[in-house]
């Protein structure tokens, strides 16, 4: 007589099968998905998304000029996952995909979470704040943005994640997505690239969040100064792990 036992396993919940997957899978997710939205809903509208007046945008995108008259708050949080295209959104979640991972490694699920949304947050109210105080003249609004001009996408928390590493990991090389064979420690690649969009921008009319991504950068820059001084030891040993 066979007497094994074989154990039956249940099926698992919808609550698990999400805390089998990184924080960093979920953002890409769930970016994603709210950026399908938008894209949908824009393609669909009547809205002209270059113009400073789309109903669609006054939903996911932040615009200072709406932010000061106290409409649509909530795009304080939704912006970090709209995006202004589809190249847009694959190049953020590439190089979220690239640096988040280790990132999430390092501080943790809860706390890079946070970290990222928070940081997110405070580089749009930097750009909010330069925007209306500076924005206001040509010259203003090429260094500063336009009150009026919606601004989209998750590269000021991207930006604070790389901020972070400059601190605990300052010669930890980056590479630049469309020189992938070219390489430089993070505390010469990272404020090389902001000075670089600045540049550009200034050079150009290209529509770039300049201010987005330097407070993302300072945020990370803060948060990783935090880590290093009361984690000292901790972060000493991760330096010798990348050395």
């Amino acid at each position: 007589m066979n007497n094994r036992v074989y154990a039956i396993s249940r099926p698992r919940s919808i609550r698990e099968r999400l805390s089998s997957i990184s924080t960093v899978g979920l953002l890409i997710i769930i970016t994603t998905l709210i950026s399908m939205i938008e894209f949908t809903l824009l393609v669909f509208s009547s809205c002209d998304p270059q113009s400073t007046t789309c109903w669609v945008l006054d939903y996911f995108a932040l615009k200072p000029s709406n932010i000061l008259a106290g409409k649509y708050l909530w795009t304080l949080v939704l912006h970090i996952f709209s995006h202004g295209g589809a190249v847009h959104l694959l190049v953020n979640m590439f190089v979220l995909f690239s640096l988040g991972g280790l990132c999430e490694k390092i501080i943790g699920r809860k706390r890079f979470l946070w970290f990222y949304i928070i940081s997110g947050v405070f580089a749009g109210l930097l750009s909010v704040v330069l925007s209306i105080l500076y924005g206001n003249t040509l010259l203003g609004a090429k260094i500063f943005g336009d009150p009026s001009t919606y601004m989209l996408g998750a590269s000021g928390a991207i930006f604070a994640i790389a901020g972070l590493f400059v601190m605990l990991l300052p010669r930890l090389r980056f590479s630049i997505i469309f020189l992938p064979f070219f390489s430089l420690p993070a505390y010469i690649m990272v404020p090389l690239v902001l000075i670089l969009t600045w540049v550009a921008t200034l050079a150009s009319n290209l529509p770039i969040g300049n201010v987005a991504h330097f407070g993302g950068f300072i945020a990370g820059i803060a948060y990783g100064f935090y880590l290093k001084t009361k984690y000292r030891k901790k972060v000493m040993m991760l330096q010798q792990m990348f050395k």
